[in-house]
């Protein structure tokens, strides 16, 4: 652990893990949002908008997350010109936030359908029949139901999309997994303790998180 009695291996560490939870957090509410609205098109009762939530989830869902990180970087960025920010890190956090978002939101939408699905259709046909809209209906009484439905997948996805935010490092931002590589290009004869410091770090978030999702999920559960 020597590694990590220099201040300066101390700073990368850091600076890594802190990317990461802000990709995280930005990344999770816009896909909440997107996938939210992505779950309203899906249960829409105009055609065109199903079919539009329909072919975000499915091509989403079916494209490896490396390759959308990549279009974000090289489509958008280097070919279309899109700048996010004037500073190289800032910018690519941006985009990251993008394409985690985009793609994670197609998790979230099929998650919270599946948590429409089960609230009853008589609640749906009771709020139509005192003269609510399809909005009115979907966003006083679905949605609050669904959403407590579904706090356990949801939890799972946000979970995953902080594993997945890693993949950002591929387009250069300094987040964790570039922090280990740096690590350990500079101190090649401690690879295992780098890794384990990282990885362990990982598990010391993510396993109570997992646990607070599960007892939320329990807590807020729909009794029926």
């Amino acid at each position: 652990m020597d590694v990590f009695s220099d201040p300066s291996n101390i700073d990368v560490y850091v600076t890594g893990f802190l990317w990461i939870l802000k990709l995280t957090a930005a990344g999770t509410v816009g896909a909440l949002v997107l996938g939210v609205v992505l779950a309203a098109m899906r249960v829409s009762p105009v055609p065109v908008l199903r079919g539009f939530g329909t072919l975000w989830v499915n091509t989403f869902r079916n494209t490896p997350l490396t390759l959308i990180i990549f279009f974000c970087y090289f489509g958008l960025f280097s070919t279309l010109g899109l700048e996010v920010a004037d500073d190289i890190d800032p910018n690519n956090y941006w985009l990251g936030v993008i394409g985690l978002s985009v793609y994670t939101a197609a998790f979230v939408c099929e998650a919270i359908r599946s948590g429409i699905n089960t609230v009853p259709a008589g609640q749906s046909e009771a709020a139509r029949a005192i003269g609510m809209s399809f909005f009115q209906t979907l966003t006083v009484v679905i949605l609050p139901q669904a959403g407590r439905a579904v706090i356990a997948p949801l939890g799972s996805i946000f979970i995953a999309l902080a594993k997945n935010s890693t993949i950002v490092g591929t387009i250069g931002l300094a987040e964790s997994s570039n922090a280990m590589k740096e690590l350990i290009n500079a101190n090649g004869d401690a690879v295992i303790p780098i890794f384990l410091v990282f990885a362990g770090t990982f598990a010391i978030v993510l396993i109570p998180t997992g646990y607070a999702f599960g007892w939320l999920a329990n807590r807020m559960a729909v009794k029926r």
